[in-house]
């Protein structure tokens, strides 16, 4: 009884805390909200050690009381003195935060009368209400220091769940061991009990609802503070290693055997077991693994559902995430991508330099005289008139198009003529008539996804994935732009410019685009697999594809970017349609941002011209995403949803990430921090958001 008791003192506490929440009443319940928080901060240091060390022992399997019902209530006590916990120390150090800054405050709040009163006034003459017809624009703070511009989109309840949040990502140990303690908290406190728990906390934060009829309002609001989403239906199979590294395996080889012993073979796009969990050493990238085409089907539909749901509330400016590797058996993209690579390796060794064949300027011309003592052989005139080539020169040894929009096998595409003997050498291993069915099936797959997002008017981000999948997913995901995007953007490649061939590829792609006539669309970002990356280099005796460090990365990010700024001015400049590059800067690093948006304004490009936009994850970065849209430029959300226990793969993900970022969260606290304590001294406690602001 006196612990039954005990569990009821701590329920009736965590009731008076979320009074503050709820309560639309008088002062006096925010007030006895306080108290009961106040009160709880006392407790909380002495249950803080005993709390820890009793999650300890239930953790490594000790008994707890001897009859099951006393056992699950001990345990159910146990879990929400936990969360208790975690609450009082956030809270402490959120009240630790105010007061560090109060005397700071104090003084911004007398200098009101002067300067500062002033400008305050500018500011809030600039974003007064505009007139009939027009859009609401407010000015952009580049160094991303104003907290009201950040949070306005939120409630005060919203900012303590972010606040408490990011403290939670702060240690080290509780995200280190996340999804254990997510697991225990379901099994101890059942299916709704956890749910309610998780869409309190972090499922709440970082995810936008469980389907695409719940997520309407957080898209409704997003839009109406300028913000637009990109959608992902985030749920994730939750296997152990040895299931994950078993599907990889057997997905990964053909039934005809693996060449990778074989002469011209590259170890790099071969499985390999150590490497075959393809979750190693990653935080912020999903990862499919194949089953059966069954499942890739069920993939497809899903996306399709994405590309539905953000239709109907974007009016043409929303976007879909996908993965290749969702629709279609890994081992097709592993000896694609060496195809390309040992096509880049053949064009090497026949006219010299480096790099992809577009680079290389020749002509049919140039590759009639290197075949000039074989002219003679059938085989190699059948090759010559399929090089895809234009009054500049090759773009192709092979008709890609051809691959992409009929049936051509695989087998039989991907050969050349050896210069000397004019004999045919195929450069992909023999695929058996099954495999190259499940080739065809991906690719429909990809052309009825992307097609339906023509037809909805959503755009489509293909996501990169690791190098040895990547020439195959770039390579195809060109073809679907040429095929596609004739009129504006439809379906956009994403480059990691955290690879040391990032400007290059790029550049190779731009220009493929403007000499087959199509619109290009990139996302650029950092990257997702560099831990990994490297050490499979480093096993398989490959070079390590990944810039040496992050400053590295960061001046191959704005290289690239500018690059593309550069090609866009030209098209602007030669009166042609700007349009043609769209690019998204998909960064939560704000020197990057920055970097931007001055060489936009530098060069004349405008957030009206719609060829640049940004993008953020849901949960993260609120302080850079929300004054961007605000302003006027094009601001995204990566928004995932899906069903609370299916998504916490994901979640789990996101506080990895967190925590590996914590100078952005330092920052976002200290401005949650800021808005918080604001929103108290003015009364502001129950804000309600409202906004007026139309997506550029």
């Amino acid at each position: 009884m006196a612990q039954l008791r005990s569990l009821s003192t701590q329920r009736t506490t965590i009731k008076f805390v979320c009074y503050t929440r709820n309560s639309s009443g008088s002062s006096n319940g925010t007030f006895a909200a306080a108290a009961a928080a106040a009160a709880s901060v006392n407790n909380g240091k002495r249950y803080q050690q005993r709390c820890l060390h009793t999650a300890t022992c239930s953790s490594s399997g000790s008994r707890i009381g001897s009859s099951n019902i006393l056992q699950r209530q001990q345990q159910q006590q146990l879990l929400l003195l936990l969360w208790q916990n975690q609450f009082v120390s956030s809270a402490r150090c959120l009240h630790s935060a105010a007061r560090e800054q109060q005397a700071q405050v104090a003084i911004a709040e007398v200098l009101d009368e002067s300067g500062r009163r002033g400008a305050a006034k500018g500011a809030a003459k600039s974003v007064q209400p505009p007139q009939e017809g027009q859009p609401q624009r407010d000015p952009l703070d580049v160094s991303f220091n104003d907290p009201i511009a950040a949070f306005k989109s939120k409630t005060t309840w919203e900012l303590v769940r972010a606040y408490m949040v990011y403290m939670v990502c702060s240690s080290e140990k509780l995200v280190e061991h996340n999804m254990k303690l997510l697991k225990l908290a379901n099994k101890i406190l059942g299916k709704r009990l956890f749910t309610a728990l998780m869409k309190a906390s972090f499922y709440g934060h970082f995810v936008a609802g469980e389907d695409q009829i719940k997520i309407i309002p957080t898209l409704e609001r997003l839009r109406s503070f300028g913000v637009k989403p990109i959608l992902d239906y985030s749920v994730e199979e939750d296997i152990s290693q040895e299931e994950a590294e078993k599907r990889e395996v057997e997905s990964s080889v053909s039934s005809a055997g693996d060449n990778v012993k074989d002469a011209g073979a590259l170890p790099q796009y071969h499985v390999d077991k150590s490497f075959a969990d393809r979750r190693y050493k990653v935080s912020s990238a999903r990862t499919y693994f194949y089953l059966n085409e069954a499942t890739c089907e069920r993939n497809m539909e899903t996306f399709i559902k994405c590309l539905e749901a953000v239709s109907g509330a974007t009016f043409g400016t929303g976007i879909t995430a996908i993965k290749l590797t969702a629709l279609g058996r890994p081992q097709l993209l592993l000896q694609l991508s060496e195809v390309i690579m040992r096509t880049r390796k053949y064009m090497e060794a026949l006219v010299g330099g480096q790099g992809n064949v577009l680079t290389h300027h020749k002509t049919i011309k140039d590759l009639e005289k290197y075949y000039a003592s074989v002219g003679d052989n059938k085989d190699v005139q059948a090759f010559l008139q399929n090089v895809t080539s234009d009054k500049e020169g090759i773009l192709h040894l092979f008709p890609w198009s051809g691959i992409v929009d009929e049936d051509s096998q695989l087998s039989d595409t991907f050969r050349v003529p050896d210069p000397i003997t004019g004999q045919m050498r195929r450069l992909i291993s023999q695929i058996e008539p099954k495999e190259e069915e499940m080739f065809r099936n991906m690719i429909r797959r990809l052309n009825t996804i992307v097609k339906t997002a023509a037809e909805l008017d959503v755009r489509i981000m293909i996501d990169a994935e690791q190098t040895y999948f990547q020439p195959a997913i770039s390579r195809i995901t060109l073809e679907m732009m040429r095929k596609y995007n004739k009129d504006k953007a439809i379906v956009f490649n994403t480059y990691q410019c955290y690879l040391r061939e990032a400007f290059r590829e790029v550049g190779t792609d731009l220009e493929q685009a403007k000499r087959q006539n199509f619109y290009f669309g990139a996302k650029l970002v950092r990257g997702a697999y560099m831990e990994q990356e490297r050490a499979r280099a480093q096993a398989l005796g490959y070079a390590d594809p990944v810039n040496p460090n992050f400053e590295a990365t960061t001046d191959m990010y704005h290289k690239t970017l500018a690059e593309c700024l550069r090609r866009i001015k030209v098209l602007k400049d030669s009166g042609e349609d700007a349009r043609k590059i769209g690019i998204m800067v998909a960064s939560h690093n704000e020197d990057t941002v920055r970097f931007a948006i001055e060489n936009m304004k530098s060069i004349g490009i405008s957030p009206e011209d719609k060829v640049i936009c940004f993008g953020q994850l849901l949960g993260m970065c609120d302080y850079i995403t929300f004054p961007l849209g605000q302003a006027g430029y094009s601001a995204y959300k990566y928004i995932p949803y899906g069903p609370v226990e299916e998504v916490l793969p994901y979640l789990s993900r996101r506080a990895q990430e967190n925590k590996g970022v914590l100078k952005k969260i330092q920052k976002e606290k200290r401005l949650l921090a800021s808005e918080i304590r604001r929103r108290l001294f003015r009364g502001q406690l129950f804000y309600k958001p409202k906004g007026n602001y139309v997506p550029i």
